[in-house]
C-alpha cells in the first residue's frame, strides 16, 4: 500500500508539484488502499491528467498512458500480433514444411500437420503488448492512465470491465493473464458522453471543478515563481469573473497559466484594461467568447 494516511497521499502529490485539495487526497488514498480505479471527471484543463502524472512522479512509478479516441479497439489498447515478424519467420521456415507433411497420406492430413504447428506463431515472441497489457504485465507497480475514456466507443468501455473488475485480460491464443501488480488506475472524462453504470460501479468517483481563488493562485505561483504576487491575485480574480460569463468554452487552469506566462513575457506588473484586451487570444478560444469578454472588460478590471 503506497500511502499510510490521507495526509501522506496529499504530501506525495504536493511534492510532485500538484496542488491537492482534501477531496482529491481522500479519493487517492482510498483508491490505493482498496485497489480501486478512479474515474476523474470535470471540465477540460482542470488537472485530471496531471493528477495521474503527479501520482506516478510522487510514487516513483512508471506512467503507462492509453489515449482514448473514437474507434479505439482491443488491438490498440491490449495487444496485437506482429504479423510481419510472423510472416518473416514463416518464410525462413518454409523449408521445414516438407519435413512436417512428409508422412501425410492426404491433403487433409497435411493441413492438420501444419495446423498443429500454429501455436509456434502465437507465442510470446510474436506478441506486441499495448498499454493495458503492459500495465498488468509490468514486474513493478505502475500508474495506468486511461485518458478521455468518454471519447471511446461504448463497446470499448464494455471491454474495460474485465480489466477494472479483476485486473486480468484474456488472450484467446494464450489464455488469461492476471496482473503481477495491481496498477493504480486513473480514468479521465470530459463528459463528452455519459459513462455506463457498470463502469462507474467499478470506480471511485472524483469530480475536479475550477479551483477557488486561493487554490488557483497557489497553482499559478507554484508553476511560475517569478510571477509577482499581486499580479497572480489579479489574474485569479479576473479568471473567476470570466468563467462566470456565458462562454462557449470557459478558460481552465491551463489557460490561466498561459495567460500568466504571456503577461510575464510582456513584463506586465499589473492588469489593466489594455493588458486584458491585448492578451485576450490567450484566454478565449472562440471569437464569440472574445467579443463577450471584450464587452465586459471594464467590469472585469473593476472587479480587481
Amino acid at each position: 500500500m503506497p500511502f499510510k494516511t490521507i495526509e501522506e497521499a496529499r504530501e506525495t502529490l504536493e511534492d510532485a508539484g500538484y496542488i491537492c485539495t482534501p477531496d482529491i487526497a481522500t479519493v487517492v488514498f482510498l483508491a490505493a488502499a482498496g485497489e480501486k480505479p478512479v474515474l476523474v471527471e470535470g471540465p477540460a484543463g482542470v488537472g485530471k491528467t496531471e493528477l495521474a502524472k503527479s501520482l506516478a512522479k510522487g510514487l516513483g512509478r512508471e506512467l503507462i498512458r492509453l489515449q482514448c479516441y473514437e474507434g479505439l479497439d482491443e488491438a490498440k489498447a491490449l495487444y496485437e500480433w506482429e504479423y510481419a515478424k510472423q510472416l518473416l519467420y514463416s518464410q525462413i521456415m518454409r523449408e521445414k514444411v516438407g519435413d512436417i507433411v512428409a508422412d501425410a497420406s492426404s491433403l487433409s492430413e497435411a493441413v492438420d500437420c501444419i495446423a498443429d504447428q500454429a501455436d509456434a506463431f502465437f507465442s510470446e515472441r510474436f506478441l506486441l503488448p499495448r498499454p493495458l497489457l503492459q500495465a498488468i504485465s509490468s514486474p513493478e507497480p505502475v500508474v495506468l492512465l486511461i485518458d478521455e475514456v468518454d471519447k471511446a466507443d461504448p463497446e470499448f468501455e464494455a471491454f474495460l470491465l474485465e480489466l477494472l473488475s479483476d485486473f486480468q485480460v484474456t488472450i484467446p491464443e494464450l489464455g488469461t493473464r492476471h496482473a503481477i501488480h495491481v496498477p493504480l488506475v486513473v480514468l479521465t472524462s470530459n463528459a463528452f458522453r455519459d459513462m455506463s453504470d457498470a463502469l462507474k460501479r467499478r470506480c471511485l468517483h472524483l469530480y475536479i471543478d475550477y479551483p477557488d481563488r486561493e487554490t488557483e493562485r497557489r497553482i499559478i505561483q507554484r508553476r511560475l515563481p517569478a510571477l509577482p504576487d499581486q499580479l497572480a491575485r489579479q489574474i485569479v480574480v479576473v479568471m473567476e469573473r470570466i468563467r462566470a460569463l456565458d462562454l462557449k468554452k470557459k478558460p481552465s487552469i491551463s489557460e490561466a497559466l498561459d495567460w500568466a506566462r504571456a503577461l510575464l513575457s510582456l513584463q506586465v506588473d499589473g492588469l489593466s484594461r489594455e493588458a486584458v484586451l491585448a492578451t485576450l487570444g490567450v484566454v478565449c478560444k472562440y471569437r464569440e467568447d472574445a467579443a463577450l469578454v471584450r464587452a465586459e472588460a471594464d467590469l472585469l478590471v473593476d472587479a480587481m
